[in-house]
């Protein structure tokens, strides 16, 4: 017992002043370096036994599919000493940023192209809608930030959507992601607040400009990020040149193709010629189920409906359809003859045409939903 109060006795004599050799030792002032440590031990624990398996397959002594099934857990393992310390890193203040000029569009789709063969590989269905806006924010950061979502929401479905637009309203830039599970259960790895979900947080914060949000639902998961910081949109409507010269008004709906499903065969018929008059090609059918089929044959760029039918049989089959497209334009012929409503920005959000105005009004209608898709 002596030599032990002798040694703190010491250590007491020896301490300098000011220092923390007499303070008590807290978890919470040191919990960023032990994490730090604990990211660094992980990821070069992790390395050599990837580099284990590497040899045992190269040596013959495993399968191709042994192989691959324990490369598996080893590259999340990976993955969480990595997002581990990108998370220390921007707690700590450890990124330098240069804020530039960068086309969110173009970044995404570069993301999405270097993971294509790891998608293919999970099974993942991917569908992307990119238009070019600019945001001022540091590439590095960005780059991090769309794999840390990425990261985030492929455990919990098969199909994956991936829009990148321009908010309505305030106009910021958009990014969204949407991960649906085909009614199939999630991943067991699947975690709400998972070291990703942690790390776009960190990000978000450290970043700054950058508002995020998401969504659980039955189906899966949604993520929406507003870039606060954009510089440049492009905006949807000016995609169409509007003019009186029907030639070069008209022009961009070379190609387009139209649904109408009524039972009405007057409305077919004149939803059918205002079509024709700006050169969009069209089918007609009664109802929802003969428009399962015609979708099926060729998927439409545009479905106009009759509001006498809009109903269960509707939301049923336009919410089927959403799950194959991420985001598609539907059109209601109003029983109020003159009325005449551009939608919103929503995606439920739908355009209105009277019936007895659909030979004045159809065309500008069409072509502004259009316009909105571009």
């Amino acid at each position: 017992m002596q030599s032990v109060k002798k040694n703190h006795a010491s250590a007491s004599a020896n301490a300098k002043p000011g220092s923390t050799a007499e303070q008590p030792w807290s978890l919470d002032e040191h919990w960023p370096d032990l994490m730090a440590s604990l990211a660094d031990q992980i990821t070069v624990g992790v390395s050599s036994l990837q580099n284990g398996i590497d040899l045992l397959l190269a040596k013959e002594r495993i399968t191709a599919l042994e192989h691959r099934a324990l490369s598996i857990p080893t590259e999340r393992l990976k993955m969480a000493g990595i997002s581990t310390q990108q998370i220390n890193r921007f707690y700590g203040g450890r990124i330098r940023q240069s804020h530039e000029k960068v086309d969110m569009a173009q970044l995404v789709e570069g993301i999405l192209q270097e993971r294509k063969n790891e998608l293919g590989v999970l099974g993942i269905e991917l569908r992307r809608k990119l238009k070019p806006v600019e945001v001022l924010v540091d590439p590095t950061v960005a780059y991090t930030f769309v794999n840390a979502v990425l990261d985030w929401g492929l455990p919990f479905g098969s199909r994956i959507d991936v829009r990148m637009d321009m908010n309505a309203w305030p106009k910021h830039a958009r990014l969204q992601v949407r991960v649906s599970n085909d009614g199939v259960p999630p991943s067991s790895t699947a975690m709400l607040d998972s070291l990703s979900w942690v790390l776009i947080r960190q990000i978000a914060q450290t970043a700054g400009g950058i508002d995020i949000d998401r969504e659980i639902t039955d189906e899966g998961v949604s993520f929406t990020a507003m870039f606060t910081r954009t510089v440049q949109a492009v905006d949807g409507i000016s995609a169409v040149e509007l003019s009186d010269d029907h030639s070069s008004m008209f022009k961009s709906l070379s190609g387009i193709y139209v649904l109408t499903v009524s039972p009405a065969l007057q409305i077919r018929a004149d939803v059918r010629d205002a079509l024709r008059e700006i050169g969009v090609l069209s089918d007609s059918v009664v109802d929802f189920e003969q428009a399962r089929e015609a979708v099926r044959s060729r998927m439409p760029n545009l479905i106009i409906v009759d509001a006498e039918i809009k109903g269960n049989a509707f939301e049923s089959f336009r919410r089927d359809l959403l799950r194959e497209v991420f985001e598609f334009p539907f059109l209601e012929i109003s029983p109020d003859d003159s009325s005449f409503d551009m939608s919103g920005f929503g995606e439920l959000s739908m355009a209105k045409v009277g019936r007895g105005n659909i030979r004045e009004a159809l065309g500008t209608a069409v072509m502004f939903e259009l316009a909105k898709m571009m």
